[in-house]
């Protein structure tokens, strides 16, 4: 809990820091006095008074501020002739725009010097593997095959999936590792068709793990005594040739440990598929298990309780999980369907209606299901420029970048075509920070660049009390030729801080849903 709260405090400090420095420079370049420069809002833990302003470390981490002299737009005080000259409110429309803005831009610039960082030193990032690859699919045709990780476009390096997007328009070339060695094939497709195609192909992949109507649980590969264990079941399947061998395992810190000697031969016939030999032999993927059931859900009325293994639906053996999602979601509303499981290791069939559920706008039909589907931790590789150039001129790209689709994802957001549900709040931005400090510090500053961008990007948004409602009523004076009305900017205030507090609460209740 107290390490958590450190790697927060950690992550969102610089960001803080950065932000109202920006502000503090461009107000002390253009002469205005600063009073206070505090990291954190509420009452002050510590404070240094150095050259006119206090310098501040507040309790409340989840913000600052630069308080600047004569910034208050309602003061009725008289100012001499020497305290206009450093009051905010008496520079010009020009500094004043800076002074606003410098906030954002520091926010920005932090991001991509983070990047320049990280590409110049190199970063841990997942590499770009594709899950499984229909033979109906567009890339199947092209030459893509399950497991493939991409490794080069157009003749140029793919260091991770951020360089998907900035390859040029149109996919000659593609490089994918395969097995030990580089394939290279043409596919000649238009960028955002192939990324649209190539993205729907990544997935996570999910440890080669079986159970039997035991519940016993058992490692699967396709060599004798493996010693790697990055082999997902999509892979062993696309690969299987026909024979594959079981282990017992133990996991030890994330570790796993098999026990050689319970190691168990299994062969097919030929052309079988390797679930279908698994299932035939009482084995079935990790996934099919049940982890949970809803209470009062479908499956909790026909008495599926956690640890029954799922087997059939409407009588068709299914392969995975996602077989039964999918198979839900094509069947008419209304219609019952029969759903058959091993419970105290013998299968019973039941039948019941799924339960329809509004989720993001869509229809989903559910049975009150949670699989125990065990996930393989992404492989991490290390990504980076050829030289610093390269890393200087590749940090502006994805900075931009991220500007584009941080704009993108709160469009979506006003437009209704993503929930308010995705919305985070400090508990979700503490959990994503520790999570990615856990994995790597470059995965740590990945995120603090990204959240950087996010930062910069929402302050500038037209609402009063943010920098882009500061930005908004300077853009206002200038067409109206003066200062706004007292009257319409306290009813411009109130709208922005009932707007920031209604996304403040939005925020917390999404955290604190997702907690329990």
């Amino acid at each position: 809990m107290f390490e958590g709260i450190l790697i927060f405090i950690i992550f969102l400090g610089p960001l803080i820091f950065f932000h109202e420095l920006g502000h503090f420079f461009f107000a002390r370049f253009f002469g205005v006095r600063v009073e206070v420069f505090s990291i954190g809002f509420g009452p002050k833990l510590f404070k240094h008074v150095r050259g006119g302003t206090e310098y501040a470390i507040s309790a409340i981490p989840l913000g600052g501020y630069v308080k600047m002299f004569g910034d208050d737009p309602f003061s009725e005080v008289q100012l001499s002739d020497d305290e206009k000259k450093v009051a905010f409110n008496h520079k010009s429309k020009w500094a004043r725009f800076w002074i606003v803005f410098g906030g954002p831009l520091a926010n920005l610039i932090l991001a991509y010097f983070l990047y320049v960082g990280l590409l110049a030193g190199g970063e841990k990032v997942p590499e770009t593997k594709v899950g499984i690859v229909s033979e109906k699919s567009v890339l199947h045709q092209k030459g893509f095959r399950t497991g493939d990780v991409l490794i080069g476009l157009n003749d140029e390096k793919v260091l991770s999936f951020d360089d998907l997007h900035i390859k040029g328009s149109v996919v000659h070339t593609v490089t994918v590792r395969r097995g030990q060695g580089p394939v290279t094939f043409n596919i000649e497709m238009a960028l955002e068709p192939f990324i649209h195609e190539f993205v729907g192909l990544v997935s996570a992949f999910k440890k080669p793990v079986v159970t039997n109507n035991k519940g016993e649980k058992f490692y699967l590969s396709l060599i004798q005594k493996p010693s790697d264990f990055t082999t997902s079941m999509e892979e062993l399947s696309a690969s299987f040739k026909g024979s594959a061998y079981l282990y017992r395992y133990k996991t030890t810190n994330e570790k796993i440990e098999l026990d050689l000697a319970s190691e168990s031969l299994v062969s097919s016939a030929p052309n079988q598929n390797l679930i279908d030999l698994l299932t035939g032999l009482g084995f079935y993927p990790i996934d099919l298990t049940v982890r949970n059931v809803i209470m009062a859900s479908p499956a909790d009325t026909m008495g599926m309780k956690k640890g029954n293994i799922l087997t059939k639906i409407d009588g068709t053996p299914l392969k995975s999980f996602e077989d039964l999602r999918q198979y839900l979601q094509i069947l008419p509303e209304g219609r019952e369907v029969s759903v058959s499981f091993i419970a105290n290791g013998i299968e019973v069939t039941k039948k019941v209606i799924p339960q329809v559920k509004l989720i993001e706008n869509k229809k989903t039909k559910l049975v009150g299901i949670e699989s125990a589907v065990e996930y393989l931790q992404p492989k991490l590789i290390v990504a980076k420029e050829d030289n610093l150039s390269a890393a200087i001129s590749g940090a502006f790209v994805r900075t931009w970048d991220g500007i584009v689709k941080t704009f993108n994802g709160y469009k979506k957001l006003i437009t209704r075509e993503v929930s308010l549900n995705n919305i985070g709040g400090p508990i979700a931005i503490g959990k994503v920070a520790s999570d990615s400090f856990n994995i790597s510090l470059s995965m740590f500053f990945r995120l603090m660049a990204i959240i950087s961008i996010n930062l910069g990007v929402i302050n500038l948004f037209p609402i009063p009390v943010l920098d882009g409602g500061h930005i908004m009523f300077l853009a206002l004076e200038t067409i109206n030729r003066g200062p706004l009305s007292r009257r319409k900017l306290e009813i411009a205030q109130r709208f922005g801080i009932s707007v920031l507090f209604l996304l403040i609460f939005v925020a917390l209740f999404n955290d604190i849903t997702r907690m329990f």
